[in-house]
């Protein structure tokens, strides 16, 4: 994506009244806070930058805003519900930060992205099994979607929270199966899904549909599970079949996918989308602002920011909380691909209608 980005802007942009290039300098937090943190420090104090992007999970967005926020440096982040993001961060009602900002989506997104599929398997025992950790991401789902998925009819069967890299999910399974529950979700860590998943199998426990957030969104997780992937569904926020286009050139969403096959010989994920959107809202902030070094002026740029580019229309205007702008996911289910092993098909698209559905909802376990 950087390349991308660096060969969309070329040329410069107009900012502050003269023709302006970016420099991207690039920081790996390796999924770890504690070396978000620090790699938020070396591009705030080292390289001092105009602005600071990040993605994705509360183990990097949290970190990484926080240390914007206290050291007055613009800052996007994304691919994290906006309730770890916000509560995680001590977020209070009616402020909302100055420097820093989010898009993404949130439980009311996940409901309504989940719920319908769950609606449409037609199952007896509306209760829903939920493997939720002991951490950020889980505990916010735990606290929103429970009651959600109740407005629903539906009833969470909580496995009980572990800490991440557990080797033994005998105990949720044993509950999940006790209560019967034939639909299933869950915010695992990738490594713990697979173990789950795999052990779940092995001990009978197969629910008719599952709908996953955290895990399975790249084709590596697919490939890892083999044939237990098929049917596992979960939310999809963007997709090559997603009607979108880049506000730098005009790339449309599939020929991002394309070309980002074509480059690297590697299977697009939701990431591309999300990253993509996160220079160009960095490079509409600097657009707007009279002057793109200053850093009050850009912040102000991005709380204000309405715009529609690789991720579709996002209002940080709109809220539900200031500085925030919401994405509308739709259900996407694995199947078998063409060009690479496993590949998503768009199932339900009750959430987004600009989306078209690209084949029909099948169970996970039939």
């Amino acid at each position: 994506m950087v390349k991308q980005i660096q060969e969309a802007l070329a040329k410069g942009f107009t900012a502050g009244g003269s023709n302006r290039k970016i420099e991207i300098i690039v920081k790996d937090t390796q999924s770890s806070s504690t070396r978000a943190t620090a790699a938020a420090k070396e591009l705030i104090t080292q390289d001092q930058v105009d602005i600071v992007v990040g993605s994705g999970t509360p183990d990097t967005t949290n970190p990484v805003a926080d240390q914007c926020e206290a050291s007055g440096v613009p800052n996007i982040t994304t691919i994290a519900p906006w309730e770890a993001w916000w509560n995680g961060r001590g977020g209070k009602d009616g402020e909302g930060f100055k420097y820093t900002t989010l898009f993404f989506f949130g439980m009311q997104e996940f409901a309504d992205c989940f719920v319908p599929m769950w609606d449409r398997m037609g199952v007896s025992n509306k209760s829903v099994a939920a493997l939720w950790p002991d951490d950020t991401d889980a505990n916010a789902f735990r606290r929103g979607l429970t009651p959600l998925a109740g407005k629903g009819g539906y009833s969470m069967i909580d496995g009980g929270g572990y800490q991440d890299g557990a080797t033994d999910f005998s105990s949720p399974i044993s509950k999940f199966k006790a209560a019967n529950a034939e639909l299933f979700t869950g915010t695992p860590i990738p490594p713990d899904f697979q173990t789950f998943w795999k052990q779940a199998a092995q001990q009978g426990y197969r629910p008719k549909l599952a709908t996953v957030a955290k895990v399975m969104l790249f084709p590596s997780e697919a490939e890892a599970l083999g044939d237990l992937t098929k049917n596992i569904a979960t939310d999809i926020w963007w997709s090559p079949s997603h009607p979108y286009k880049s506000s730098l050139d005009g790339t449309s969403a599939q020929q991002l996918a394309d070309k980002f096959a074509q480059d690297t010989g590697k299977q697009w994920t939701q990431a591309l989308g999300s990253v993509y959107s996160l220079f160009e809202i960095a490079v509409e902030a600097f657009k707007k602002s009279s002057d793109p070094k200053d850093k009050n002026d850009v912040a102000d740029k991005l709380q204000k920011m309405n715009m529609t580019g690789m991720s579709g229309p996002l209002d940080f205007t709109k809220g539900p909380k200031p500085g925030i702008a919401i994405q509308h996911p739709v259900g996407g289910q694995w199947r078998k691909g063409t060009k690479f092993p496993w590949d998503i098909t768009i199932v339900d698209n009750t959430a987004n209608k600009d989306v078209p559905v690209g084949g029909d909802l099948e169970a996970t376990n039939a």
